[in-house]
């Protein structure tokens, strides 16, 4: 019998899951990329007041990508349509969510499992807003209680990895969340070479295998100091040996996104097989791992 990775409530067939992004806005991409192999897909986060105008650009570098990208544009009654059809297929997707406050935030995630949302991901941390460029625990134990009261379904809280992480994390852990996935991206600019200024006016976010070793260490750091929820790891996963890596500092499962910016479906496959097969040890993927229990973090 092939493993079963259990993560928020859901039964995944491998620990791969999809991240949140431009390529999960779509209904089509998410089946696609679940008929491919991902264990579980996250969709882009779903906003009730997303940007307009916002022009949505990325810098691929030789080490990942730098993205101004936000929210999905889509309205929220949209994203309640396709979370109902994916409910009603019993697909395991998880519904990436933010608002500007945690109130709005609340009300959101109620909509969510109302629509059958059978899982949620929080997308506070998400530094292309100011709040996000300054997150501290007592935001994130605000939004994250502010959702734990609003719904009963398994929750994950993600974070930027970096300073204070321990704090957030906990946080997080004390206010309800199920899990939480590290990391969100990390702040990074480029310089134009003939202007001076800074490529897309500004700081933001970079995702892609520069930031796993920053990861690795941060779950690493983590698990050492008790903290015994569930981790879905990200950042910069381009194979199956990277997926066993983080596995093995103690994650659940592993979110893949950057990479797939490259012959999306083909480059999935190959990750999930790699997955499957012998690890560096010669080893395969592992007994199943009851990733979706949440016990309670006290700090």
């Amino acid at each position: 019998m092939a493993a079963v990775t259990r993560v928020l409530g859901l039964d995944l067939a491998n620990p791969v899951v999809v991240g949140s992004g431009l390529l999960t806005d779509q209904e089509r991409n998410i089946r696609k990329l679940l008929t491919t192999g991902a264990g579980a897909v996250v969709t882009k986060t779903i906003h009730p007041n997303p940007p307009a105008g916002l022009d949505e650009r990325i810098i691929r570098l030789p080490t990942g990508m730098i993205n101004s990208t936000t929210y999905s544009k889509r309205s929220v009654s949209h994203w309640m349509d396709i979370l109902r059809g994916l409910a009603r297929d019993r697909l395991p997707v998880i519904a990436s969510l933010h608002a500007d406050t945690p109130a709005e935030l609340a009300e959101l995630a109620a909509r969510a499992e109302a629509a059958g949302g059978r899982a949620l991901e929080l997308g506070i941390s998400c530094l292309n807003e100011e709040d996000g460029l300054h997150d501290t625990p007592e935001r994130v134990h605000a939004y994250t209680a502010a959702a734990r009261a609003a719904v009963r379904v398994p929750f994950s809280v993600k974070l930027a990895s970096g300073e204070g992480l321990h704090d957030r994390a906990f946080a997080a852990a004390r206010a309800g969340a199920d899990a939480v996935t590290i990391s969100d991206t990390l702040p990074a600019a480029v310089v134009h070479p003939e202007t001076g200024d800074l490529r897309l006016g500004g700081v933001f976010g970079y995702s892609g295998p520069g930031i796993k070793p920053l990861v690795l260490a941060s779950l690493w750091q983590l698990r050492r100091t008790g903290f015994t929820l569930p981790v879905l790891a990200s950042g910069g996963v381009q194979s199956g040996r990277d997926v066993h890596d983080y596995l093995r500092v103690g994650a659940v499962a592993a979110q893949v996104y950057t990479a797939l910016h490259t012959d999306m479906y083909l480059t999935l496959a190959r990750i999930v097989a790699e997955t499957a097969g012998p690890d560096s040890t010669g080893r395969g993927a592992g007994p199943v791992t009851e990733a979706g229990r949440s016990e309670r973090v006290r700090s």
